[in-house]
């Protein structure tokens, strides 16, 4: 690889790509290994035998021994790639993650992906026909910051004023996304997540997952929304639905109590430490933010509107203005607007199966918040695949350490079971995977006693789950 590339000692990943051989469409997601940032043959070497062993680890085992995969079918490749510094790079859905509609969706900023991911800018947002590549419509976002990697590091520097409102992507570079994105959707037969990035010119797709946010969805009818209801804002919709209620304009964290049952929770982009609010709020609306931040994967979850990448609701809305949102359509209306009765029900409703579905296969959901697991049990899932614990244990907003060192373990204990109970009764009888707490440090750091929490360059990559809860051994006890 370095020989090809022409430079010594290139900066690679070394990622594991694992599937069965009588099931291609198993994606083994999260059970092997992926190894960022390696450097020389030795560490190469030695990461791809890392990555063969981890084949055999005790979760890999497990997923296969649940799932009735047969271990002697069960084959691994190691994929050495060489990192990329982009220049520009995002996500590109094969379907509307949010409506389904069947478009190549396309979300870009500068630098590193990560920015997109993480929700720190409001990407272009690029809508093209999947079938004849034709640009249907974009958005320039705000981009004022991206992320560079500088001596194996991530860092974060500001984007130059000149290209924050420029157009990250050219035609040509649309049309190459859009070619890929419909080889990759013809390959795999189902709707795509893809991360992708350039460098120099040169596309590089970086990996490919189902999209797992589509529901069955009956889009409305289109109605004439009234002539003197004036549209006051506009952003990107990120998960459908109507919304009408008071703005509550949220700027530091400490302001979430003032968000009521109904209100419309606006904010330069959510956080986990907002999810309580979230969950109080009948819609929600973002400066910042594309389909892939945590506003919008939230929003979808609880099923509630959102609008992200307005660029200005914090500025030009104010508290206990009476707004309506289309969170489709990404629209703000000035005003209260109500939605005939018969147009709520269509908007979401569960199509019962023609006819008995019989099949080995099993489906199953993520659940983040137990509140959500009724209407997650509502679609017949098989069984809760992933049971996050980091909105049960951080929602208190109390250090998990800190319930411990003041003696109120008991507490912290009865949160955990309140809450798993939530999940376990909505999907009695059938199974739950339950994941001990995988919070990163930068979000420990706003909970009262999170005051002495490191600092990382790159939290998603730190100290967290199980690494950290081997050196912190009485909070994997409480869980236990």
């Amino acid at each position: 690889l370095c020989q090809r590339i022409g430079r010594e000692d290139v900066y690679v990943a070394v990622r594991s790509s694992a599937t069965a051989e009588d099931l291609p469409e198993a994606s083994f997601a999260g059970q092997q290994e992926t190894f960022l940032n390696i450097k020389g043959a030795e560490d190469v070497l030695k990461h791809v035998q890392k990555c063969w062993a981890s084949l055999f680890e005790a979760r890999a085992i497990f997923y296969r021994e649940q799932n009735n995969f047969d271990h002697a079918k069960v084959s691994i490749a190691v994929v050495v790639q060489e990192m990329v510094n982009a220049e520009k790079a995002g996500v590109m859905f094969t379907a509307h993650p949010s409506t389904g509609e069947d478009i190549l969706l396309i979300e870009a900023s500068w630098g590193l992906g990560e920015a997109v991911v993480s929700g720190a800018v409001t990407p272009d947002t690029y809508s093209v026909d999947k079938a004849t590549g034709e640009l249907l419509d974009f958005k320039v976002g705000e981009k004022n910051v991206m992320f560079k990697r500088e001596d194996g590091r991530t860092v974060k520097i500001p984007v130059p004023d000149d290209m924050r409102e420029k157009r990250v992507l050219s035609d040509e570079e649309i049309a190459k996304l859009a070619d890929l994105g419909r080889k990759i959707h013809e390959h795999y037969k189902f709707p795509q997540d893809t991360e992708w990035a350039i460098e120099e010119g040169k596309v590089y797709m970086l990996q490919s997952r189902p999209v797992t946010t589509l529901k069955e969805m009956e889009v409305p009818e289109e109605r004439e929304i009234e002539e003197e209801k004036k549209i006051i804002l506009k952003g990107l919709g990120a998960s459908p639905g109507l919304a009408s209620g008071k703005v509550k304009i949220i700027k530091d964290i400490d302001e979430l109590d003032k968000i009521q049952a109904g209100d419309i929770l606006v904010t330069v982009m959510t956080t986990p430490d907002m999810v309580p609010a979230m969950r109080r709020a009948s819609g929600i609306l973002t400066d910042e933010g594309g389909v892939t931040c945590h506003a919008s994967i939230v929003s979808r979850e609880l099923g509630i509107p959102c609008i992200v990448g307005t660029g200005d609701a914090t500025r030009k809305l104010k508290d206990n203005q009476v707004i309506t949102m289309d969170g489709a359509k990404g629209i703000v209306y000035e005003g209260e607007i109500a939605a005939p009765k018969e147009e709520e029900e269509k908007l979401i409703r569960e199509i019962p199966p023609e006819a008995p579905l019989l099949t080995v296969t099993e489906v199953k959901v993520n659940v983040s918040m137990p509140e959500a697991a009724k209407k997650a049990a509502a679609t017949g899932a098989d069984g809760v695949g992933l049971l996050r614990t980091e909105h049960m244990m951080l929602t208190p907003g109390v250090h998990p350490k800190k319930f411990i060192k003041d003696g109120r373990e008991e507490e912290l204990v009865k949160i955990l079971v309140e809450n798993i109970m939530k999940v376990a009764d909505a999907f009695y009888p059938k199974p739950i995977w339950y994941r001990t707490l995988d919070a990163p440090t930068d979000e420990f750091k706003t909970l009262e006693g999170g005051e002495d929490e490191p600092y990382e360059h790159n939290p998603m990559l730190g100290w967290r789950g199980i690494r950290r809860e081997l050196d912190e051994p009485e909070i994997l006890k409480a869980e236990f």
